[in-house]
């Protein structure tokens, strides 16, 4: 099934979201009119989507690679910010 509208903007927010004036949280609600809530949903289902990352594979592989140290970084007990223990 091919990505809807809104989902391709989600896709090429992510791509670009840095280029907007202010905190991130407003330009996801002024441009797509979405809660950030709700963006971060359909984006957490968009990872996971081949059509998405046909659509767009470097910001996807991007925001997996994203996904996975958080997950890590959880799973081992530290901040996903923080270096690996040795």
């Amino acid at each position: 099934m091919a990505l809807s509208d809104r989902e391709q903007a989600i896709l090429d927010f992510e791509r670009a979201w840095w280029t907007e004036p202010g905190p991130k949280e407003q330009a996801i609600r002024e441009r797509l009119e979405l809660s950030p809530t709700r963006y971060y949903q359909v984006l957490s289902e968009l990872l996971d989507s081949a059509e998405a990352a046909a659509y767009d594979p470097l910001v996807i592989r991007r925001l997996r690679r994203q996904r996975d140290r958080r997950r890590r970084a959880r799973f081992e007990g530290r901040s996903a910010g923080q270096p690996p223990v040795r």
